[in-house]
């Protein structure tokens, strides 16, 4: 049976019509607000179906499906971007730095170390947001909120890295107001412009905290196991 795909469109419609309601809401610019379509381990027509529609923003999970994914589209679509929002291994850093334009998950300064000898040697700066791992859960990557200072100046001094933002995913049982609110006030202290937080389930409030991408996937594309 072939999946009617139309759906798609109409949800990018829809969650647009979300994001500019929510920016509003609180006097913000909705151009300010980036829509990145979560593509992880989704069905390949339904990401055509996304493209078609005129949507060219991506974030993957892993290097080696967004190689598969985007290397040859990428050659003649020079608008296409894309975002890393996994854990990136840093024996996959070259790879990265030679596909993504944002790198949202900078967690260690031996990854600044190897992300910034791949840009060095490929001549290629994507910019890179840290993530910070705002609940310290003991499973998840991240810095952690009380660590991010230190973090950052230690990067600073030995790497010639864009660092222009920070990212989180918040725990799930947890209110995500209150981590969205943490990282704003961590990026506000360390004059960073770029939060990428909020997801399908919470993307409004965290563009009420000042959000400038959103992380959606489900909301968009539909459940990965159907």
């Amino acid at each position: 049976m072939i999946e009617n795909l139309s759906y798609i469109s109409d949800r990018r419609k829809q969650i647009s019509q979300r994001i500019e309601f929510a920016a509003k809401s609180v006097g913000r610019d909705p151009k300010s607000i980036c829509l990145i379509a979560v593509s992880k381990r989704q069905k390949e027509e339904r990401i055509d179906a996304l493209w078609l529609s005129g949507h060219k923003l991506y974030g993957e999970n892993l290097v080696d499906e967004a190689e598969r994914r985007w290397q040859d589209k990428r050659a003649d679509n020079p608008e296409l971007q894309l975002h890393l929002i996994g854990h990136l291994q840093s024996n996959k850093a070259e790879r990265a730095v030679a596909l993504f334009d944002v790198i949202e998950t900078l967690d260690s300064l031996r990854l600044a170390k190897k992300l910034n000898a791949a840009m060095k040697k490929l001549n290629r700066w994507p910019r890179v947001l840290v993530q910070v791992n705002t609940g310290e859960e003991p499973q998840k990557f991240g810095i952690l909120p009380n660590e991010l200072d230190g973090f950052l100046e230690k990067t600073r001094e030995e790497t010639d890295l864009n660092i222009s933002g920070l990212m989180c995913i918040p725990p799930k049982n947890d209110e995500a107001g209150l981590h969205f609110a943490l990282l704003a006030k961590l990026a506000k202290q360390q004059s960073l412009e770029k939060l990428s937080m909020g997801m399908s389930k919470d993307f409004e409030t965290a563009i009420q905290f000042g959000a400038t991408s959103v992380r959606i996937g489900s909301a968009l594309f539909g459940d990965r196991k159907a």
